[in-house]
């Protein structure tokens, strides 16, 4: 295993990922963010170098052992023989810790089955849809209320996002969305008294995480302007405009779809390996 911190070294994984692109798409998003100033803390390792075949994107430094929102990676492999040595590499990960590995090849949930298996450790398996967006400069341009503005999250709106999101509920997952809003792109939308009533968040994959609408909000196409003019940003920053979407929402599937994102086959896999630890969250 290599922790890779060479610039030129990064930016040749940068252009090999570009290559294997769609399926890099979640190590991919982490490497062009660290390749750009790296807002997240974020390291990349690899199996071997120059000649790798395995890769995976986290948070840099020590995190609490249940700490399963800090303890998030990605994974992609050419070599799925390289991908479970690099797991097993020592030193690359707490296998006594809470911790998700996910992306889009099946071997990211086979290995850690047969590594979990071994150890004796349980996993929990989440799936969604990956979305991605082949040409974000067709989307149509963004229909607002008049009256309506963007505007801009703070610390203090950390709890509302937290209590409206599934995976919520803890310290951890508030401290995890209070770094997301100091260090990603998100958009907000605000009715003139300031009150939110949409937002969009961004995380150190270059994906797009937490968004949501008001319930009585809804039906206004909020989300779908939200939805456009993140696109259009992550675009023009030259980042991929891409997301995971819970199998059974409908109503996101329906609007990604309406506004030209293509689903990718198969599934993104999110393994979270010691559940039981992860929910002994404070």
């Amino acid at each position: 295993m290599q922790i890779l911190t060479c610039p030129a070294h990064l930016q040749r994984l940068e252009a090999a990922l570009r290559s294997s692109l769609p399926r890099a798409l979640p190590v991919y998003g982490a490497v062009l963010n660290i390749n750009r100033g790296n807002p997240g803390d974020f390291e990349v390792a690899v199996d071997a170098w120059p000649n790798f075949s395995a890769v995976l994107a986290r948070h840099r430094g020590e995190a609490p052992l249940n700490d399963s929102y800090r303890n998030l990676c990605s994974a992609f492999y050419w070599d799925v023989g390289a991908y479970r040595a690099l797991l097993e590499s020592p030193g690359c990960l707490r296998w006594d810790s809470a911790f998700y590995i996910f992306g889009l090849q099946d071997g990211v949930l086979t290995v850690s089955q047969d590594i979990a298996l071994a150890k004796g450790m349980e996993l929990e398996v989440t799936e969604y849809y990956t979305y991605l967006h082949p040409d974000p400069s067709t989307l149509p341009e963004p229909q607002l209320d008049p009256d309506l503005q963007l505007g801009t999250l703070s610390p203090a709106h950390v709890e509302l996002l937290d209590s409206t999101w599934p995976y919520g509920g803890n310290a951890w997952s508030r401290r995890y969305l209070g770094e997301l809003l100091r260090r990603f792109p998100y958009l907000c939308l605000q009715d003139p008294a300031g009150d939110l009533l949409c937002w969009v968040l961004s995380d150190g994959f270059a994906a797009g995480a937490h968004g949501y609408t008001v319930p009585a909000q809804r039906r206004r196409g909020l989300m779908r302007a939200l939805t456009i003019m993140a696109a259009r940003r992550a675009h023009g920053r030259g980042f991929p405009v891409y997301g995971h979407t819970a199998t059974g929402n409908r109503g996101m599937q329906r609007l990604q779809e309406d506004l030209g994102h293509r689903r990718l086959p198969g599934l993104c896999r999110f393994v979270l390996h010691n559940p039981a630890l992860a929910r002994a969250a404070p």
